[in-house]
């Protein structure tokens, strides 16, 4: 059976929105989370620290250190 346009949307009514994208969103939080994100991903991109070869959780931050110290000299110039 062919459902009619009354039908069609009373039914749409009745669903509702059910979770989906929000009616609305913080511009500044966004945008300070997209901030961080690239970033993680820049540090994500040294092949050093993509592939943990550093066995010492203190090596590792050294690491961390030297990859943010390098993108930091780079925002520089």
């Amino acid at each position: 059976m062919i459902p009619e346009k009354t039908d069609q949307a009373a039914n749409r009514k009745k669903k509702g929105r059910r979770g989906g994208r929000p009616l609305a969103h913080d511009t500044e939080l966004y945008r300070d989370r997209n901030t961080v994100e690239r970033c993680i991903n820049k540090i994500k991109e040294w092949r050093g620290l993509a592939t943990r070869y550093d066995k010492t959780p203190v090596s590792y931050l050294a690491g961390l250190h030297l990859r943010g110290a390098v993108i930091w000299l780079r925002t520089l110039t």
